[in-house]
């Protein structure tokens, strides 16, 4: 069954009195529970696409269906409130709250969502327990090392329990153990639970892992291969 589908997208910035084309006829369908990765040369429109599907930033044509949605119809509260219940991002920027432990940090969407306190604290706890994190809960992101608050970001956008997770470089402060670790995690959520994934990445090891790598360049898709 088709989650996502993209159609025409095309992206237009101005720089001053210059029009800069960053995507240009974007055509693509995901089915549920795929893992897929976005690769191409810095500059070729990875993470303009990404921002596009998650709602981040609108296209300048075309339109992105996503759960039978079309977000380009979607006012702002709209699209809040869909982000909110069925995406979850994993940055490279963490965007962690500093007052809060990561538990609470995992916990917050949740909160949003309206999930009792029980539900939260417990799914919170195991999906943090589940990137390695289990005795680092009451932490705050200043006393966690880089990695371990992407492994926080990552427990924050599972436990939210998205249709689709968008993840920008999501491997970039790991070591070899723990990428291995978050991506074993992702893929089985892909199969077991059907939640899709698209990475945009320059990490050989997360194209080693993926079932399906998209190339682009200059704002164009060039490739699309299932490994």
């Amino acid at each position: 069954m088709a989650l996502l589908t993209l159609q025409d997208i095309g992206k237009c910035y101005r720089q001053g009195e210059v029009e800069v084309q960053a995507l240009t006829g974007i055509d693509l369908v995901l089915e549920e529970g795929e893992f897929t990765a976005l690769v191409g040369p810095s500059g070729s429109g990875k993470t303009t696409l990404l921002n596009i599907i998650g709602g981040l930033d609108a296209p300048s044509s075309g339109h992105v269906h996503l759960n039978s949605t079309d977000l380009t119809n979607l006012n702002e509260a709209a699209l809040s409130d869909f982000r909110l219940f069925q995406l979850g991002f994993i940055f490279q920027a963490y965007n962690l709250v500093p007052v809060l432990s990561a538990l609470e940090n995992v916990e917050l969407i949740m909160v949003l969502q309206g999930r009792p306190l029980q539900e939260r604290r417990e799914r919170a706890e195991h999906y943090l327990a589940l990137v390695g994190l289990k005795e680092l809960m009451q932490r705050r992101p200043a006393a966690l090392s880089g990695g371990q608050q992407q492994r926080v970001a990552v427990a924050r956008a599972l436990a939210a329990g998205p249709r689709l997770v968008l993840a920008d470089e999501p491997t970039a402060n790991l070591d070899s153990e723990n990428a291995a670790a978050l991506l074993d995690i992702m893929h089985s959520l892909s199969h077991e639970e059907k939640t899709t994934f698209i990475f945009s990445t320059h990490d050989p090891r997360v194209m080693d892992r993926a079932e399906r790598i998209i190339t682009l360049h200059d704002g164009s898709i060039i490739g699309d291969k299932r490994n």
